[in-house]
């Protein structure tokens, strides 16, 4: 049998809804705040053949950009893949963040403009190539029309045209207005991989140089004339409302302006940050907490434990499952992950100028157009009278594919004539977070002559595709959490997924760097370590048995057993765990090397990760993200919890949400595997690899199978002569 009762997360994912047409550029990200956006129109005196490229007489080239750059080298890989198509002089190239707009900047897997789910790169590979080629082969007819001469007799480079034959050039600068007049050619010939010359080099970071002089400007850096600061206070109980509020004190306060009282939060408005923050902390607020004052993380467990009892709808089902459970050795085990934070480094944050008949919003978001309209719903206006300036994300981790700050800005903005910018405290930022989800995996398998023969599989844990995204939720099937499970990359013959929906009591949930495989890559890396034991196998050797079919993963794992000196000794108390994933159509293969001290102490000594992401556009990108992608998934397997008590998230700061420090962080050696395959996501992949590889590293040192997440220290010193 094989039964699919919903469209395969990767089905969504590489069926792209909409197409593009882009150009190369380079980065200096530095218009002034205040400026207004280009209209994707603005093409007087320009060779602009969409809205996304620009080409002035003087030969500067700018991309109105679709995806925002949020740390993770969207713009520098993006601009590489361009310039390569186009033969683009790189340094005459230049991006301004596109307007909102989803019919011309639409994401082409998903039909939004969002940047998320690690596919910059994979969703516009291929409009890229085109745009640039297409852009180029217009520049060339330009110039051959002009010679009298054959395009095909012509060449580009660097921004030239030449025609070897005469030795005549022209820079495109020069063919920009002759270009416009041009028909595009319908099927333009890309290069072939063996000829890049800009792909695949180690390319420097074009955002780096402004980042670390200063110039950069981030949503939280916009200033405008006459503007004012406010922070707010938001209920602390889930759903809860303001019920009394005491301005007496904050009003008299040097610097306060206004006092805004919303429907569940409470903002202070000052001529400066600090006057505002002070006058909040003068207001005596009484809070109506409503009915989930009481709630607790126990109540939250227990609910979701019982609801991943029942059966769920069937995500993919191959062979006769019940028969093969009923033979061999069964193994069965339950998997459980936190509620976490996103705890980026820049607070969340919004600047807003409301005038009768307009509102303009300076921020950092993942996801313009949405926040786009839901500004004009909060404004009372029409949508093409809200103007939003995208900016750099100090981090994003999903969080900003919400608008919920913007709204609650143009809220407060509404009640004054003057520019506000808001900015959350870190503490209301993780207290009021949209969390990453709880999750309970349950696994039944059996083994018959040391092989996995039957594997079910079973996910609990919150939809939030069916909030964020409500047409790729269907038939009960939430396909971002299911992600990492249907397509486990092992030969499983029998082999059964099942999803149950089950929303944790008031706590609102949203994604978090690394989705759906967050959950799924832990659970299903643990269960095959724990299987190797039970047939009496090393782990690697029991994975590499089931990968016959997946050749490319077995070469990851091949090459990470030899860098990491798989089965070398190690000295007690030290363990090496492994892990292969192909999340986001990357394949990896990740070890993790940890000492555990005899009071559960963990040190990790080292970390070794082989990528195969296909085509690697910028092979340091590739390992940059693969090293800060681990970090922040051992961060959250070390550390990472949010619990409720009272209705009330308990964790505040960095002080109780710790990130890994500087001291803790081991030699982490990364190799890209050179490959002909279409790119691959990286962006996420790393934050999967971490955890279960650790997990795993764990259990070869003591013998604990830790089965939920973060490590418990405890139970690792009640196991230590295990």
């Amino acid at each position: 049998m094989n039964a699919h009762n919903s469209v395969s997360r990767r089905a969504l994912l590489t069926g792209g809804l909409a197409t593009g047409f882009l150009l190369a550029f380079h980065l200096p990200l530095r218009a002034a705040v205040n400026e207004p956006v280009q209209p994707p129109d603005a093409t007087e005196g320009k060779f602009a053949p969409n809205a996304f490229i620009r080409i002035d007489e003087t030969g500067r080239t700018v991309l109105m950009m679709p995806q925002v750059e949020m740390g993770q080298g969207t713009y520098t890989s993006i601009s590489a893949v361009l310039a390569e198509e186009l033969d683009a002089d790189w340094s005459k190239v230049e991006v301004q963040h596109a307007p909102p707009n989803d019919k011309l900047y639409g994401n082409p897997t998903f039909g939004l403009q969002v940047t998320g789910n690690s596919n910059s790169i994979r969703a516009w590979w291929t409009p890229l190539r085109k745009a640039g080629a297409t852009a180029r082969a217009m520049l060339v007819q330009a110039a051959a029309a002009q010679w009298g001469v054959e395009p095909a007799s012509c060449t580009a480079s660097k921004g030239e045209v030449a025609h070897e034959a005469s030795g005549r050039k022209l820079a495109y600068g020069a063919l920009a207005l002759a270009a416009q007049g041009q028909t595009p050619p319908k099927d333009v010939a890309l290069k072939d991989p063996k000829d890049f010359v800009i792909i695949g080099q180690p390319l420097k970071r074009l955002d780096t140089p402004d980042k670390v002089n200063g110039k950069a400007v981030y949503g939280i850096d916009a200033i405008l004339p006459g503007m004012k600061f406010a922070t707010v206070a938001a209920c602390p109980v889930f759903g809860g409302k303001v019920g009394k509020v005491d301005d007496s004190a904050a009003v008299k306060l040097p610097g306060v302006r206004k006092v805004v009282v919303l429907d569940d939060m409470v903002a202070v408005i000052g001529d400066h940050m600090w006057a505002a923050k002070k006058g909040l902390e003068a207001l005596k607020i009484e809070w109506n907490e409503g009915p989930n004052a009481a709630i607790t993380t126990k109540d939250v467990w227990d609910d979701l434990r019982k609801a991943s009892q029942k059966d769920g709808a069937v995500a993919k089902s191959d062979g006769d499952i019940a028969k093969a459970l009923a033979s061999g050795d069964k193994f069965e085990a339950a998997y459980e992950l936190p509620f976490l934070a996103h705890a980026s480094m820049e607070p969340i944050n919004a600047t807003v100028h409301v005038k009768s008949d307009s509102c303009e919003i300076w921020t950092g978001t993942q996801i313009m157009t949405r926040v786009q309209s839901e500004a004009a719903k909060a404004a009372g206006l029409a949508v093409d009278k809200v103007i939003v300036n995208n900016h750099l994300l100090g981090g994003g981790f999903g969080r900003k594919l919400e608008p919920d700050m913007v709204i609650a800005a143009v809220k407060i903005a509404k009640q004054v004539d003057y520019p506000v910018k808001v900015v959350w405290t870190r503490e209301e930022d993780i207290q009021h977070d949209v969390y990453r989800p709880v999750y309970r995996d349950q696994i039944t398998a059996s083994l018959v002559d040391g092989k996995v023969a039957g594997w079910k599989y079973k996910v609990a844990g919150s939809a939030v595709l069916a909030r964020w995204l409500p047409p790729a939720f269907q038939k009960g099937i939430d396909i971002d959490a299911i992600d990492a499970a249907v397509d486990a990359p092992y030969d499983f013959a029998n082999f059964h997924v099942e999803y149950v929906r089950a929303e944790p009591l008031s706590v609102p949930t949203g994604f978090w760097r690394g989705v759906g495989p967050n959950n799924n890559v832990f659970a299903v890396e643990c269960a095959m370590d724990e299987l190797a034991r039970k047939a009496g196998k090393d782990p690697i050797e029991f994975r590499k048995s089931m990968l016959t079919k997946n050749p490319r993963m077995l070469a990851v794992l091949n090459q990470v057993a030899e860098k990491s000196g798989w089965g070398q000794p190690l000295p007690p108390r030290v363990g090496r765990g492994v892990c292969v994933q192909p999340s986001f159509a990357s394949f990896i293969a990740t070890v993790v090397e940890a000492e555990i001290d005899d009071i559960g102490e963990i040190v990790l000594r080292r970390i070794t990760s082989v990528v195969d992401t296909g085509i690697a556009v910028n092979p340091d990108t590739v390992k940059a993200q693969i090293e800060g992608g681990l970090i922040f998934g051992l961060t959250a397997a070390l550390y990472g919890e949010i619990t409720i008590d009272k209705g009330r998230v308990q964790q505040s700061n960095f002080h109780d949400y710790r990130m890994m420090r500087i001291n803790e962080t081991p030699k982490i050696e990364v190799i890209v595997v050179k490959s002909g395959e279409a790119p691959g996501g990286i962006g996420e992949a790393g934050v999967n690899a971490g955890p279960p590889a650790l997990r795993n590293a764990i259990l070869a040192a003591t013998g604990v199978a830790l089965r939920r997440l973060p490590i418990d220290r405890k139970l690792l010193a009640a196991g230590k002569k295990a």
